[in-house]
């Protein structure tokens, strides 16, 4: 007889490939381009071939860790990965809750008190990444009215005992202030890549580059930026993570390997395209 908590012999030693595909079928077709491309990366990680039951804890926190450390928002590369492992402890391929395990920051309008005390240094920005937070603080200082406004109006309210929309409010204008503050002093700082002064073609901050990978052949496309710009969802990877550490200072023709727990991953770089 078998117990209730063992695993379905039918379902037993699947890899992480064979499991990722039976999840990405069952998606609704709106949804799945937008798991699929996280999900694989997840995969990729640590091997199709592997044994999705050999996963351990420490390993899906040091996956979430990482991601947390390296994208402006975690939760879109990381709910993704939590959703597949969730279906894979449904479905009996696992048997720890390895989901519960994937953590990330929340994406919020504020600093941390760490941040709000210390000083900017000298950034690097690309054009566009300047323009985004220039556009991103006139978005935010025109919310300055509005918000005015709802405290005018949740104030008129003069039980201040349980006046939570008054509270809200106050609180969100503190958020809102700290944020057209932190923006204005990294603006202050910051310093345009000016592409036309580079004479070579190594890769620098603010590149995009074609990177093929030598095992599957798909092309993958990255612009490199500074962490504060980092949104993998959108092909901005930091400098700082693994890719990032691996392609810098590289030439278009070059062949690459990145270190992951599923072992060297091999690319080659396409091509360079200077912003």
């Amino acid at each position: 007889m078998t117990s209730k908590d063992s695993p379905n012999p039918i379902t037993e030693d699947q890899t992480l490939g064979e499991v990722a595909t039976k999840f990405l079928i069952v998606l609704p077709s709106d949804k799945r381009p937008i798991l699929q491309q996280e999900v694989n990366k997840f995969i990729r990680w640590y091997g199709e071939k592997r044994l999705i039951n050999s996963l351990t804890i420490p390993e899906v926190s040091s996956y979430a860790e990482q991601i947390n450390a390296t994208a402006t928002n975690p939760s879109e590369r990381l709910e993704p990965v939590k959703e597949f492992l969730a279906y894979a402890h449904k479905q009996g391929f696992i048997r720890t809750k390895l989901a519960t395990h994937i953590k990330f920051k929340k994406t919020v309008l504020k600093t941390s008190q760490a941040s709000k005390h210390q000083n900017i240094e000298n950034i690097s920005l690309t054009a566009q990444g300047y323009a985004e937070l220039e556009s991103e603080l006139v978005t935010l200082k025109n919310e300055r009215p509005r918000v005015a406004e709802e405290i005018r109006k949740a104030a008129a309210d003069k039980d201040f005992r349980e006046n939570a929309p008054l509270e809200a409010a106050r609180e969100y204008q503190g958020h809102l202030e700290a944020r057209i503050r932190e923006l204005e002093a990294s603006l202050k700082k910051a310093t345009i890549i000016d592409k036309s002064q580079i004479n070579d073609h190594k890769i620098s901050l603010g590149d995009t580059i074609v990177l093929k990978d030598l095992t599957s052949g798909e092309q993958i496309t990255y612009t490199l930026v500074d962490a504060r710009e980092a949104n993998p969802t959108k092909g901005k990877i930091s400098i700082v993570s693994p890719i990032g550490k691996a392609i810098i200072g590289h030439t278009k023709g070059d062949n690459i390997e990145v270190a992951a727990p599923a072992g060297v991953l091999p690319y080659k770089i396409e091509d360079i395209k200077l912003s």
